[in-house]
């Protein structure tokens, strides 16, 4: 399977941001095959375009490639509660039709990031613990690698929405979740957040955005943003056009992307059926074997939040 070709826009994009030449993609993809091969405790995907997604969200720096795809695998092994909840669960099926996560279809202009626009309270928490929630979006992310080539070179903005959000929804966010969270989409995953944008913002949330912010790295914690209900700070970032209907705009109503999301991951069930005999055996590991504890090591609750 080789690399499918970047339209002649994103290739000079990719070549200016992720310093990308034909040659530094076939000689990258070229290197991490091999290093796959070397490694006695990892058992990794080594398709062309799996790998493309790594290097670029990287910027073809081979190292890091290599620390993202070993602890990605790795977190199969240490936290494979992370995994767990696949699309053949009757829950997943239910939170795939609820809309609290879309892929926004539209894109600013053809070299502009994509949206992801999640709202938590369409879900119920007792039925949907934050874990699952990840799993559940990690599938999506995982097409996206594959077929987004905006996704994976212009990068995305993540939009949240917790209007209507609960006590429950906050309580199940303890610092072990959030660890585990900012561990699998900071460190581990080859995905290009150009921000992230939390909206319809209440007082009570700014302990956790706090926390959120103290788990990440320097470099992310600049691309966390707040919003109150009045949004037109966040137009600075996501033109209104391309939100959904429901939200104003002119990308297609919830329920158009979610028949199309039904659909996309139903053609790759036998993908992420074959995906899932991938990971480490830390048995095996030269070095120093990778556990729980000393990839995640947080433990704790947020009952100690005062509620005014």
């Amino acid at each position: 399977m080789q690399v499918r070709p970047l339209s002649l826009a994103l290739q000079e994009k990719a070549a200016l941001e992720l310093y990308e030449t034909p040659n530094k993609l076939e000689n990258g993809l070229k290197e991490l095959k091999e290093w796959i091969s070397q490694q006695p405790h990892l058992k990794a995907r080594t398709d062309d375009q799996w790998l493309a997604a790594f290097l670029r969200g990287t910027k073809h720096n081979l190292n890091r490639a290599k620390e993202k795809i070993d602890l990605y695998y790795s977190l199969r092994t240490v936290s494979p509660d992370l995994f767990r909840f696949r699309q053949t669960n009757p829950r997943f099926k239910y939170l795939l039709r609820t809309g609290a996560a879309l892929v926004l279809p539209k894109l600013a202009t053809p070299l502009s990031p994509r949206v992801i626009l999640i709202k938590p309270s369409l879900y119920d928490p007792s039925e949907i613990p934050p874990i699952d929630f990840f799993s559940f979006a990690h599938l999506f992310q995982q097409i996206m690698y594959l077929e987004d080539d905006a996704f994976m070179v212009n990068g995305t903005i993540n939009v949240i929405d917790i209007e209507g959000i609960t006590m429950a929804h906050i309580m199940a966010m303890t610092p072990t979740v959030l660890k585990k969270l900012v561990i699998a989409g900071q460190d581990a995953s080859p995905l290009r957040l150009k921000s992230l944008h939390i909206i319809n913002g209440v007082p009570i949330l700014e302990k956790l955005f706090s926390l959120t912010k103290k788990l990440l790295n320097e470099k992310h914690r600049k691309k966390l943003f707040m919003h109150t209900k009045d949004l037109s700070t966040l137009n600075n970032y996501v033109p209104p056009e391309i939100l959904p209907a429901e939200y104003g705009g002119q990308g297609g109503s919830k329920q158009e992307i979610i028949d199309y999301w039904v659909k996309k991951l139903d053609d790759y069930g036998d993908w992420f059926e074959e995906d899932m005999k991938f990971g480490t055996d830390e048995s095996n590991r030269p070095g120093k074997e990778k556990t729980t504890e000393n990839t995640i090591g947080v433990q704790g609750s947020f009952r100690q939040l005062t509620v005014d």
